[in-house]
């Protein structure tokens, strides 16, 4: 069994893991099965892909490698800092592609970072649970909404809740990533100018920040999504159903805003 990469962004081609939906249930779970024999990453292939998909599909690659990172150990290791590499190429070559949609050069970075986001480099002498991940799982179970711009919208919204218990992890990601000069910064500033930048990241490359920008107006949906979304920890911080569900309304909109004000 094979695997031709037409999409890149779930890392799906390197690893046995798929996800699927049961309508009537409203869970959208993680399945396991059989690894691929081989797999072709030619980035021609990704050429037809809507651009709205290749960037959603890469931000997919940038969460996979966030999760992974945000794990167990809290001390930085060699996967880690393979991680940050990634990372740093991601943002790199998805800005990159947006420049230019017929950079083959960028594109084939995508793809492979893509693999190695999900190949399980990344994750050696790593305790993940892809929390972000996990939430926004539930979300598409109940609003069959793209993947990657859920995430999107999340990850900030969930890290900024994080801070007290990741500040450090963040900080890092801050200099390490986002080159940000942090060295007359608290360790908790460092970690909100991490959370910062990737926010201002998240427009530049035209991705939604908000539900209501995805069409998701329905809030009454958001507690039972909370109320599904199973966690097993392993991250800085796991979460409970209640701080899930002031994520998920914290992620509304402006429109919101202006209601509680």
């Amino acid at each position: 069994m094979g695997a031709v990469v037409t999409a890149f962004g779930t890392g799906a081609e390197m690893n046995n893991g798929a996800v699927i939906t049961n309508v009537e249930k409203k869970m959208k779970s993680p399945v396991w099965g059989a690894f691929y024999d081989f797999a072709i990453l030619d980035p021609a292939y990704t050429m037809s892909m809507p651009m709205g998909q290749v960037i959603s599909g890469a931000f997919d690659s940038l969460s996979h490698s966030m999760e992974t990172y945000m794990g167990s150990p809290r001390e930085v290791n060699l996967s880690d800092e393979i991680n940050e590499a990634t990372q740093r190429s991601i943002i790199r070559n998805i800005r990159a592609t947006l420049k230019n949609p017929d950079d083959i050069k960028a594109r084939s970075e995508l793809v492979w970072a893509a693999a190695m986001a999900e190949n399980g480099i990344l994750k050696i002498g790593k305790v993940t649970d892809f929390q972000c991940h996990m939430l926004e799982h539930q979300l598409g179970a109940y609003t069959d909404c793209n993947h990657g711009q859920g995430l999107a919208v999340l990850h900030p919204v969930l890290y900024r809740h994080m801070i007290p218990e990741a500040s450090r992890q963040f900080a890092r990601l801050a200099k390490e990533v986002w080159e940000i000069q942090s060295e007359d910064m608290t360790e908790e500033e460092a970690a909100g100018a991490f959370i910062d930048a990737l926010s201002a990241f998240i427009k530049e490359i035209g991705l939604p920040t908000t539900f209501s920008e995805m069409g998701i107006s329905d809030d009454t949906i958001f507690r039972a999504i909370a109320d599904t979304t199973i966690l097993t920890g392993g991250c800085a911080k796991k979460f409970s159903a209640d701080e899930l569900y002031e994520v998920l309304m914290e992620c509304k909109g402006e429109e919101n805003e202006r209601n509680v004000l």
